[in-house]
């Protein structure tokens, strides 16, 4: 027993240290050189692959949904359409005229130049003086409503005087929209689905109007305000007479403007523009790509139809290349590109 303990279990223990010696060398050495490898940048790790995605056969709706609110139509001027004097007041201030009802006649009196004879026998000139050219013209209201007459009897007018206006009474709902929704409205048709916050059933408004709508001089009737007028990028329609609205309540815009069948169909992220024209990058089937000219048709905002350049099963990339701006020219006024360099 003594020997066992000065001899045997030392000898056991000099080997076991001899043998966690050795193993963690290893363990060392093997590691460093694993982080060596891993820390090499001429040892790629992983690889970076862009999104990529099939064209596919579908149906896209275009349709277009904008945020809009009831208003009052404004008054239309009612105009003099000749120089003169007020004759006579066809109306009554605060009557219901309809379009075609007489509002005031006008006269207009132009001097004519005497004639003068000679008699042949004699010689002796004789002036003979003419009556002026009397012209009369009879002003409508042009619109139904409620007329506001601004002008006196005798009162001297000049052509396009405004000598009153109409109010009609009715009502439109009005919206403003996106430079996007512009593009996808190009084309629409003349009415539109409304739906009032609160109120009736949802109904067809007629008389669509896209863009920049009609001023109709509203800022020049007398009692209007010019504020009312519609501006640019601005969709109007009338909310027909049997629709119970008041100006200032909420309404929904819901206008179809085209559907498509059997389209081909790629994301609006892999197209590098929105309307008429685009260009996606194709992907071959050694993985390279290409850019690619397209003719676009109808979008939902989430698809886009191509009509012209790819087919259903082409791929191409998710997401359209991003314009590197560091290799942009903006300096020279005649390349620069406006989409890129503003202005």
């Amino acid at each position: 027993m003594g020997v066992t303990r000065r001899i045997v279990f030392p000898a056991i223990r000099l080997v076991l240290w001899a043998v966690i010696a050795v193993a963690l060398a290893k363990i060392a050495f093997t590691g460093a050189e694993s982080a060596a490898q891993a820390d090499d940048p001429l040892q790629p790790s992983a690889q970076v692959v862009e999104p990529q995605v099939q064209a596919e056969a579908g149906t896209v709706t275009n349709t277009v949904t904008v945020a809009a609110s009831v208003v009052a139509d404004p008054a239309r001027p009612v105009r003099a359409t000749l120089a003169g004097e007020v004759r006579a007041l066809l109306a009554e201030d605060g009557q219901q005229v309809a379009a075609d009802t007489p509002v005031l006649e006008i006269r207009s009196e132009t001097p004519q130049d005497p004639v003068t004879t000679t008699d042949p026998v004699t010689g002796e000139q004789v002036v003979t003086e003419r009556k002026p050219k009397v012209v009369r013209e009879t002003v409508v209201a042009g619109t139904a409503g409620t007329l506001r007459l601004t002008v006196l009897k005798d009162q001297v007018l000049s052509v396009g005087d405004a000598v009153g206006s109409v109010t009609p009474g009715t009502l439109s709902v009005q919206g403003t929209l996106t430079p996007d929704q512009q593009y996808r409205l190009i084309g629409a048709p003349g009415e539109a689905t409304v739906t009032l916050k609160g109120g009736p059933a949802p109904f067809t408004c007629t008389g669509l109007r896209i863009g920049a709508a009609a001023q109709d001089d509203a800022g020049d009737a007398p009692g209007t305000d010019a504020t009312t007028a519609t501006t640019s990028g601005t969709v109007t329609c009338a909310v027909p007479g049997e629709v119970t609205a008041f100006p200032g309540l909420g309404a929904d815009v819901e206008i179809v403007n085209g559907s498509a069948e059997g389209a081909v169909l790629v994301p609006v992220t892999a197209v590098q523009g929105s309307v008429q024209n685009g260009n996606v990058w194709v992907v071959g089937a050694d993985g390279s790509t290409e850019e690619r000219a397209v003719v676009l048709g109808l979008t939902d905002g989430q698809r886009v139809q191509v009509t012209e350049g790819l087919a259903v099963g082409d791929t191409v990339l998710e997401y359209a290349p991003v314009t590197d701006l560091s290799a942009v020219d903006c300096t020279d006024p005649a390349t620069a590109d406006p989409a890129v360099c503003g202005g």
